[in-house]
């Protein structure tokens, strides 16, 4: 199902070859055309001039990363085999270049005589099913217009968590990048404050509606605009909602509001074919498909016509971000949807502001065949313009990932040399965590001093303590100058793992800040005008992976003693490694 990634939630896709069967026929009617995907043969003969097809920032991006002006996949259809197809169906839907295929609408007995055209490889047929719409959980509104003085400070976190401050003092608002966001409507971008200097210098460079097939964007839904202010909007006063307020921006509206049709991903591929011909260097997608259209196992990076796409721009020089998806808190599902499944794409998680740990509701890994997903994450928690003039405090994976995209743009500006997959893995690398990872944050919130400047490797925080029967994690005593009073050796008790409860399991986080700290936080209990510090250089992160590098059990501890976790030795199988990472280190322990 589509889930608008704010906590609507994620959502995935099924297969090109696990679709359902078409409906039957009423009696006495004749069978209705029905979507279906004609993959043709070749190419052969086509002729292609790249100058005149690409914009010439396409064709700068390719030039600055070394890649070929052309490939096979820029090159239209053969005309001839394109009007095959047209004069057997009812109507084409779009050609698509990068995958040398046609969406059309067809009866089955136009499909059988498609299958028996020279030119044509094969005949898929495409999901019709309307589907639910996704799931809306966020803060309730106020009658009262205007932001509070906790979510006005929440609007400066949500940037300056992410180095907006090492970024600004560097001169760095993404100029010069363009940025492709594909979403499901903006309604009222062209008018909102947030976005009057975006619209003053004319940064909207071009905007495409792939449901309607027109250029007017400005309508069908919100969360485009949402999506957008978390990139490039500014509240009044002048407060940054994101970080790139200088790129320029591509506008493509993918999906429908209420209904997911699988034309919607058809839509996502027109979308990106058009931002990669317009010069897009970044590609930010907040949406995804997960249960209603696809089995966990098909969460492969492989399957799904987006998940393929992302990989696909990704390989012509784009940088592709999406939001991770809301459904860590379905026991049904929980795993990161498509196209965040996608090896190429940066899939983004959601952080409490108040915690620094993975929301619930964001989705976590891994993907199928035990692949790292989610990449980063930033907050998942966020102020965001909304239609009529007015902004609010929402929440969803959908704004982690503008501003993830936001801070990729700036150092892209700085580092234009980068490839987009040398970019992605600087962007990991630049994770709080790195080069500890796990299923829920990632590699962490990435930082812009990390990427701007030579990181300082951190000093060892802590030592592995191995007995006869057990591993204990002792914090040093110079480590202790971090926290708020000296830690003791021992408090109340240590950290005990008891693996018989959870093998083969990789647990959440807990609220390591409790429950009742937590929720005075979050109902405004703390109006201090001053951002609240990073609690994850404060908290013990802590796993158990086998030999292959999945992780059994990864759990996040609030350190309050210096002996802060005993592993026993009889919880390590062969090959299994215990890697723990605090206070910017990390190590690792294998059983002798």
């Amino acid at each position: 199902m589509i889930r608008l990634l704010l906590h609507w939630s994620c959502v995935g896709l099924l297969g090109l070859g696990s679709l359902p069967a078409p409906a039957r026929p009423l009696p006495g009617r004749a069978p209705a055309p029905e979507p279906c995907w004609v993959v043709l043969r070749n190419k052969a003969g086509v002729r292609f001039d790249p100058a005149t097809y690409f914009s010439p920032q396409a064709q700068a991006r390719r030039q600055r990363q070394y890649l070929p002006p052309a490939d096979s996949s820029d090159f239209p259809l053969r005309a001839d085999l394109l009007a095959e197809v047209q004069a057997h169906t009812d109507t084409v839907l779009f050609a698509s270049r990068w995958f040398n295929a046609v969406a059309c609408r067809a009866t089955p007995a136009q499909q059988a005589a498609l299958r028996s055209l020279p030119g044509v490889r094969r005949v898929e047929a495409l999901a019709t099913a309307p589907l639910l719409p996704a799931r809306y959980s966020k803060a309730p509104s106020r009658e009262s217009l205007g932001l509070t003085a906790e979510e006005r400070q929440l609007a400066r976190r949500q940037v300056s968590s992410l180095g907006a401050d090492a970024l600004r003092q560097a001169g760095l608002g993404g100029r010069g990048l363009r940025i492709a966001v594909l979403d499901v409507g903006f309604d009222g971008t062209d008018q909102h404050p947030a976005f009057a200097q975006l619209r003053a210098r004319h940064g909207i460079v071009a905007t495409r509606d792939f449901v309607r097939q027109r250029d007017d964007v400005y309508q069908g839904g919100a969360h485009g605009t949402e999506v957008l202010s978390c990139l490039a909007g500014v509240l009044p006063g002048g407060q940054a909602l994101g970080l790139a307020s200088e790129a320029e921006y591509l506008l493509a509206r993918t999906e429908r509001l209420h209904r997911e049709l699988f034309a919607e991903e058809i839509a996502w591929l027109a979308a990106a074919e058009w931002a990669d011909r317009l010069g897009a260097d970044i590609i930010n997608s907040s949406l995804g498909y997960t249960d209603r259209r696809y089995f966990r196992e098909q969460m492969n990076g492989r399957t799904s016509l987006v998940a393929r796409a992302a990989n696909l721009a990704a390989r012509k020089g784009m940088l592709v971000v999406c939001a991770a998806g809301n459904d860590g808190d379905d026991p049904r599902w929980r795993l990161i949807g498509t196209p965040a499944d996608a090896d190429s794409a940066l899939a983004v998680g959601g952080l409490d502001p108040d915690t620094f740990l993975a929301t619930d509701f964001s989705s976590c890994g891994p993907a199928a065949g035990g692949r790292r997903k989610p990449n980063l994450s930033a907050f998942g928690v966020v102020v965001a313009a909304k239609p009529g003039g007015e902004y609010e405090r929402t929440e969803g994976t959908s704004f982690a990932s503008p501003l993830l995209a936001g801070l990729a743009a700036c150092v892209w500006q700085q580092q234009r040399g980068l490839t987009a997959m040398q970019l992605f893995r600087k962007l990991e690398g630049a994770g709080g965590l790195y080069p500890y990872f796990d299923y829920a944050h990632g590699y962490g919130l990435p930082s812009a001093e990390r990427l701007l400047h030579t990181p300082v490797a951190a000093a060892p925080s802590f030592d592995f303590q191995p007995t006869a029967e057990a591993v204990q994690v002792v914090v040093r005593p110079e480590a202790t100058a971090r926290f708020a009073s000296p830690l003791p050796l021992f408090a109340d008790s240590v950290v005990v793992v008891d693996m018989a409860q959870t093998s083969g399991t990789a647990d959440r986080a807990p609220d390591p800040l409790g429950r009742e700290e937590g929720a005075a936080r979050r109902s405004g209990a703390d109006n201090s005008p001053e951002p609240l510090p990073n609690p994850a250089e404060l908290y013990c992160y802590w796993q158990i992976a086998d030999s292959y590098g999945r992780l059994r059990r990864y759990q996040v501890l609030q350190v309050n003693q210096r002996n802060v976790l005993r592993v026993p030795l009889s919880s390590l199988g062969p090959g299994d490694v215990l890697r723990v990472h605090l206070a910017g280190y990390t190590a690792e322990f294998m059983k002798p």
